[in-house]
């Protein structure tokens, strides 16, 4: 996660940004290599072969996240006790997934940007008109196309793959990248997302990653330690704590000094 990552991310959402709102049937011409018009449809997304890797493209995904999501829930049930999973590595992982794959995606872009997706325009026997990348005045009523959730999802490796030991990141960042561009090759061959949508997708969440990166972990000012994130969720987590300790008649009293 240093600046050289920022800067190629930087350079390929200038170039891509600019190419494709420039010239957006590139979009399109890309989505047709996937399109078979003796079928109307997109043909990988009848095979259940591929749907299967698409699911389980998001069960890899989740798997990460998974020990530290069950440590948090650990630590709210019991905040007594000391995080299961180093603090750092919860707050990175966690927040990173929220933002990248949640708020930003799903909670942000797909809820007001009204692009439709490659099944549902006109070019490839559907209903909607097809607009650019940059135009959110498409007429997809819900669940839009810009940006892709899963596309978000399979890049958010890159978060792990950043906590790999520094022998194995370099390795680990490049099975990232390859897991996220295959998942997001998918999504297009299945008619569910434009070239556009998954590549700025994949670079927004790297962006979120880099920066929470040097906010938790590398700028002095911000970063933080795995006792101070696990005595911070103890504080946040011991009111509800000790009123469920009362209704079984033990009061553990107010927040430990930590």
């Amino acid at each position: 996660m240093n600046r050289t990552g920022l800067f190629i991310a930087l350079g390929l959402a200038l170039i891509i940004g600019v190419v494709f709102g420039v010239h957006p049937e590139l979009d399109l011409r890309l989505a047709s290599l996937f399109y078979d018009p003796a079928i109307h449809d997109f043909p990988l997304r009848l095979n259940r072969g591929a749907d299967f890797a698409r699911n389980a493209a998001m069960w890899i995904a989740w798997a990460f996240a998974l020990p530290s999501i069950v440590a948090l829930i650990m630590k709210f049930i019991r905040p007594d006790r000391p995080l299961l999973v180093r603090g750092r590595t919860v707050a990175f992982l966690l927040l990173t997934m929220f933002l990248s794959a949640g708020v930003l995606t799903n909670f942000t872009f797909k809820s007001f940007w009204g692009r439709p997706r490659p099944v549902s325009v006109t070019e490839f026997s559907g209903s909607l008109p097809f607009v650019a990348w940059w135009d959110p005045r498409g007429r997809c009523p819900k669940n839009c196309s810009f940006i892709s959730g899963e596309g978000a999802t399979s890049f958010w490796t890159l978060a792990p793959a950043a906590l790999a030991p520094p022998s194995w990141r370099p390795l680990a960042y490049t099975a990232a990248v390859v897991f996220g561009v295959v998942t997001s090759g998918l999504r297009m061959a299945f008619g569910g997302h434009f070239f556009t949508d998954v590549s700025i997708a994949g670079l927004v969440t790297f962006l979120v990653i880099w920066l929470l990166h040097g906010i938790i972990y590398r700028w002095a000012s911000t970063r933080t330690t795995d006792d101070r994130i696990d005595a911070a969720l103890t504080r946040l987590a011991w009111p509800g704590y000790r009123w469920s300790r009362k209704l079984f008649g033990r009061d553990v009293g107010p927040v430990p000094l930590l």
